[in-house]
């Protein structure tokens, strides 16, 4: 799925605001979406606007 950073804190190592990132699975209710490094992390949901399922 897609997902929209909607966080306050931007960063172009990480995570940039209004950007859209690959969510590649949900573990323990957080997001594992590819960030801007290309490696995938862990992220609370609420960081997350879903974009397309």
């Amino acid at each position: 799925m897609t997902v929209k950073y909607i966080g306050d804190d931007s960063s172009p190592m990480s995570l940039i605001t209004n950007n859209k990132y690959k969510c590649i699975g949900i573990e323990k209710g957080w997001y594992r979406v590819i960030d801007e490094t290309g490696e995938d992390y862990l992220y609370p949901p609420e960081l997350f606007e879903l974009v397309e399922k």
